[in-house]
């Protein structure tokens, strides 16, 4: 009886620990912290695409950083003719930011146009790298934009 009363209690210690080191992997080190840091500030696109299908002239603020991930808005210029600006959001998973993004454009002639991005975004060099595809209400949108701070 005794045997087993201490077999049960090893097994439910064994098992708290596996549940505790499970949670402890889910939080982010000070490391994922500092790297979402590290996007924190006003980012702007390096040089304007002429691509049709696009969205261009990115300007993102990040302006939340947590242990959760990254928030703040976004403007850009999709179609090369509508302006548009939202909100996003992003979480760190392997060293990258995987982010989503809406918001509306205008377009003359037609009024609000709902717009949502999603990508990656790659830290690198003082730059920000982020290939990105989505949808508006005029089709759909894909490409790659360079950020500088």
């Amino acid at each position: 009886m005794i045997r087993s009363l201490l077999f049960a209690t090893l097994i439910v210690a064994q098992s708290a620990t596996s549940c505790l080191d499970s949670f402890r992997k889910a939080i982010p080190t000070g490391a994922e912290e500092a790297a979402l840091a590290s996007y924190e500030g006003s980012w702007a696109s390096i040089a304007a695409s002429t691509a049709e299908q696009a969205c261009t002239d990115f300007s993102w603020d990040v302006t939340e950083v947590s242990s959760s991930g990254i928030a703040g808005t976004w403007s850009a210029r999709c179609f090369s003719a509508v302006p548009v600006s939202g909100t996003a959001t992003g979480t760190l998973t392997n060293g990258e930011v995987r982010w989503a993004a809406t918001g509306t454009g205008t377009v003359e002639g037609v009024g609000s146009c709902p717009v949502a991005l999603t990508g990656t975004a790659y830290l690198a060099n003082n730059q920000v790298r982020i290939p990105y595809s989505g949808t508006t209400c005029l089709g759909a949108v894909a490409g790659t934009e360079l950020l500088r701070q």
